[in-house]
Order: C-alpha cells, then structure tokens, then sequence
C-alpha cells in the first residue's frame, strides 16, 4: 500500500482549492459580465414596455372597458409581446428575414382574396368575416412558411451590416475541442499548411475550460494541453485565429452547435471525432479531419524498393525480425532474426493494409545475406587466434623451467645420498 508524503499532500490539496478558486472566480465574473451586459438594461426596457402599455389602455379604455379592466388589456398584450420577443431572439437572421418575407407576401395575397369578395354580392357580416379569416389565414401561412424556408436565403451581406465578424468570400474553420487538445492542428499551422480564418466558437472554449478545470487529474492535463495549443497558435503571426461568440442555445451540446454554426457560416469543421465527423459528412458539411490527414501523408511503400530500418525484436515465425517505421508502420523481415538491434538493408515484398494499419514484409537485401557470414567468420578467427597465442605463452612460461631441471639433473646424480666410508 503506497503511502502519500504529508507536505506532498498538503501541496496537492492547496493545488485542488486554488483550481476550485479560480473556476469559481471565473464564473462569478462570467455571471457579473452577463448581468451588465444583458440584465439591467434589457430589464428596465421591459418594464418600461410593460408600464408604458398598461397606461396608454388605462388611459385609452379599449372594447368600452374602463379602469383595471381597460390597463389588465394593455398587460395582456405586453407580456404577449414579451413572450414573442422570448421566442424570436433565438432564432436566426436568415429566419428572421423569412418570416417577414412571408408575412409581407400573404397580406398582399390576402388583400387580392378582400378584392374578390368585396365585389361579389352577399350580407356584409359574410365578406367582413372572410375577410379578416383570408388575412389571418394568409398571414399566418406566410410567417410559418417563410421562416422554414429562410435557412434558403443568402443573408451574408445582411449578416455584415447587421456586424457580423465574418465577411462573404472568407475561408472560415471552425475549431473542436478534440482537435485542439490533440495538439497537431498547432504543428499543421506553423507549416502553413492551413489558409483562411481559424475560429473558435465560445461554446468550444467553455467547454475547454470545463475540462481543464475538472478535478480529474487527466482531464485536467488535457484542458491545460488544449489551452496551451490555442495560446501557441495565438502568437503565430501567419495565423488570424478569432473567437466568435454566436451561441446556438437550442441545438443542445456541443456537437450539434458546432454543426448548426457551420451549416449557417458556410465553414468547415475541424476536429478528431470520428462520429461528429461522419454526422457532419452526411448532412453535407465540409470537414477537416486531422487523423485522416496523417493517415494520407504516410509514405508509399511499393514492392521491390529498399529501406533501411533498425530490427528491435522477434517475430511471430521463425527466423523473422520486426522493425517500425517513423509512422508506427510494421516492417515483418525474413531472415533477420539475427539481425536484433541492428540497421540492416532490407527489399519490401509485399504491402498488406489491414483494419489495424498497414503492415510491410521484407526481406534482407543479398549483400546483408553476404556480410553475416563474413561477419561471422570473422569473429570465429579472432577466437581463435586469441586462444592460439594464450597457450603459446603457457609454453613459452614452462619451458624454462623445464630446461632448468634438466641441466641440473647431472650433478644431483654425480652426488651420493649416502658418502660411503674411506677404506683404511
């Protein structure tokens, strides 16, 4: 069981409540923003409206009605106001100017229909009341219709006089939150390899903000990750990088906002979501895909060309060695099993793409085949020239002892043991 050092525990909680702080500092300043931004002022502008119209049908007494009942008429028509601009304000420009379009175009068909009847014969009850049923229904139609078509209109020049960031004719990509926290679309702007306008939507930016301030360590890091890569390409001079800050509140998460604001901006997404990804293809939106892009720019192997990869381990058959390319790719090699640790020259034979990746097999090159047993050779004199000259020293050290002993023999025979006694 691992134990946590106090002090490195202490620094590890102090680490947790200054993140905590600071999200909650973050919004408490995003709630403060939005109250000065769109609370007080639209408020009192509601108020105002609503005061305004109790007073003048209080004043007015509309439908013979005096007194609370004539001022309870002009609240009943504010708030209906009220809820009407509730429901209009999320919708977009280009629905907007159908709706108006189509409401404009029923009441001139509306007023051809009063034409008709105005002139045929029948009690006036009868032509009042189709009258004001063909301006209601022809009204009506006009709106709905108009605002389901209006997604059809160009409204970009009217989106840039109403101060829209984003002009007609500009390449504009909107960025995922999964492509910036991958971190290669950084790598892929200071090639250039990317032109136009870079954006990221404040939704994406919330949500990376989300997750660096999560208190999982790992989603933590990869926030961080995120935030770093958005500030690196921030200070790449080749790159107009912006913010925009329309919301699409009825779209739900992520995702589907990020689609809906490029299907209204024209733009393409860029993201490593596999799923955003095929959803965005079907309802036929340009995507960039960064793991796609890396896929192509994989160099093409064909058989018959030479390599030169590094051998780091065995295969699965016998006599076989594995190598990898820079990409990650697969070398299998036949007859290198020998050959572990070692740059050796190898002939592609075969190319193989499966649902992993793409596999190559190869073979060693004829004058690697050649060299090993030179090699071999080789080491297998210098063995034994190594083990020749150590027993010639051996005999070259017991020579001389040997010529020793034997020059001495003589004299320790010609010496007896035992002098034998002189004859008297």
């Amino acid at each position: 069981m691992s134990r946590i050092n106090p002090e490195a525990q202490r620094r590890l909680h102090s680490q947790e409540s200054r993140v905590s702080s600071r999200g909650e500092a973050r919004s408490n300043r995003a709630r403060a923003k939005w109250m000065r931004r769109g609370g007080w002022d639209y408020w009192a502008a509601r108020a105002l409206l609503v005061a305004c119209t109790g007073a003048v049908s209080y004043t007015l007494g509309p439908f013979g009605l005096r007194g609370l009942g004539a001022a309870s008429v002009g609240l009943v028509m504010a708030l209906a106001v009220l809820l009407a601009e509730l429901r209009l304000r999320e919708a977009a420009l280009s629905g907007l100017l159908g709706g108006a379009i189509g409401t404009v175009l029923g009441v001139f068909a509306a007023l051809l229909v009063t034409l008709v009847i105005s002139r045929t014969d029948g009690p006036e009850a009868t032509k009042s009341f189709l009258e004001f049923a063909a301006l209601f229904a022809f009204g009506y139609l006009g709106l709905v219709l108009g605002s389901r078509r209006g997604a059809e209109l160009h409204v970009d020049g009217l989106e840039g006089f109403f101060g829209k960031k984003f002009a007609r004719g500009e390449s504009v990509k909107l960025l995922d939150t999964s492509v910036l926290i991958d971190g290669r679309i950084a790598d892929i702007c200071d090639a250039q390899f990317l032109e136009g306008i870079l954006a990221v939507p404040q939704f994406v930016l919330h949500e990376l903000q989300m997750v660096a301030d999560s208190s999982d360590s790992l989603k933590r890091q990869r926030g961080r990750r995120g935030l770093e890569v958005l500030q690196r390409m921030q200070k790449m001079p080749q790159v107009e990088l912006r913010v925009s800050e329309e919301d699409i509140p009825r779209a739900g998460d992520v995702d589907h906002k990020l689609i809906e604001l490029a299907r209204r901006m024209g733009a393409k997404i860029v993201t490593n979501d596999f799923n955003l990804n095929k959803v965005a293809t079907v309802q036929g939106l340009s995507v960039l895909n960064v793991n796609q892009l890396a896929h192509a720019l994989k160099p093409a192997v064909l058989p018959g060309e030479a390599m030169r990869v590094l051998i780091l381990r065995e295969g699965k058959e016998a006599n076989q060695g594995v190598a990898y390319l820079d990409d990650g790719t697969m070398v299998v090699v036949d007859g290198a099993r020998r050959m572990i640790n070692r740059s050796v020259d190898v002939i592609v034979t075969s190319v193989h793409q499966t649902t992993a990746g793409k596999m190559i097999f190869g073979r060693l090159e004829e004058r690697t085949e050649q060299a090993a047993p030179a090699l071999r050779q080789a080491a297998a004199a210098g063995r034994g020239e190594g083990s020749g000259s150590a027993r010639f020293d051996a005999t070259s050290r017991v020579e001389p002892g040997t010529r020793g002993s034997e020059q001495g023999a003589p004299e320790r025979q010609a010496r007896p043991i035992f002098p034998e006694p002189e004859a008297e």
